[in-house]
């Protein structure tokens, strides 16, 4: 089962063309599954529709509540006067059988809406219960992130049986290192994981020790024109596989982490994950 998640940088930048780019590189890819962080709708349209009409694919869309401040910082040059919506999405070739959505906790001063999406997945064998988030992105908020990783774990738990064996799988943009309190806090084995006896695993942990790994790029120069240093903040988690290595990591890559033709798809990269499905 091949699983993506990829932050898809909203209605920033020269987004009609950055559209085509994403979608030139998820069709290179062949997903059967995608979790996606900053997609928009606006006057009807919903990129995960079109995304999901153009790739042959099911979607599930969950918007944000509170998408003011998102507006405000569009200042007009992407939604041409109008209301521009953001959310998560997944994209799946299977059906979507179940769904629910979660707000993530924040402090007023940094709530802007971001979500926990859930759907489960109708996959030959085994229903799969797939996560996709988006957590707070001030640099000075681990706190923030660290409960809201804890209100994630929780929703996981909600989630994640329901008489499939298959574990949970949970992707996203956590706006953090891999050796912050809140990753470390939601894998829940190199600290007391905030939901008893639940742990997941950071995909890229299995990647080639040589594999370039920043999903946040100082190479792209939508992240080079902040002046910031490269790191990984996007991820893949997966519950521990169970016997038989249902859910086993087979392999992990970075996608979208160069130019298509002249346009750069999203200032995020992508993760890639093939994971065992039998």
């Amino acid at each position: 089962m091949r699983v993506v998640t990829w932050n898809l940088w909203w209605r920033f930048g020269p987004w009609e063309a950055r559209r085509q780019a994403i979608l030139s590189v998820l069709r290179d890819l062949r997903p059967d599954v995608v979790g996606l962080q900053e997609v928009w709708e606006c006057g009807g349209e919903n990129l995960a529709a079109w995304l999901a009409d153009e790739l042959g694919l099911h979607w599930t869309w969950a918007a944000s509540e509170a998408p003011e401040r998102w507006q405000r910082r569009i200042e007009g040059g992407g939604g041409g006067g109008a209301k521009v919506n953001v959310g998560n999405a997944v994209l799946s070739r299977w059906p979507v059988v179940e769904s629910e959505v979660m707000r993530l906790p924040a402090p007023d001063e940094l709530d802007d809406g971001r979500l926990a999406l859930y759907a489960r997945l109708a996959a030959p064998g085994h229903h799969v219960p797939f996560f996709t988030t988006h957590l707070t992105s001030a640099p000075h908020a681990s706190a923030v992130r660290c409960q809201q990783v804890t209100a994630l774990a929780e929703f996981v738990a909600k989630h994640r049986d329901g008489g499939t064996a298959f574990p949970p799988v949970i992707t996203g943009d956590f706006n953090a290192r891999p050796d912050s309190d809140e990753i470390r806090l939601f894998g829940g084995h190199m600290t007391a994981p905030p939901v008893p006896g639940q742990v997941f695993m950071d995909a890229w942990e299995l990647a080639d020790p040589a594999a370039p790994s920043a999903t946040w790029d100082a190479a792209n120069p939508y992240v080079a024109a902040g002046f910031g240093p490269s790191s990984r903040i996007d991820y893949i988690h997966v519950g521990l596989p169970w016997p038989g290595g249902l859910g086993h990591v087979r392999a992990v890559w970075r996608a979208g982490d160069g130019p298509v033709g002249d346009v750069w798809a999203s200032d995020h990269a992508a993760v890639v994950a093939e994971l065992a499905s039998a």
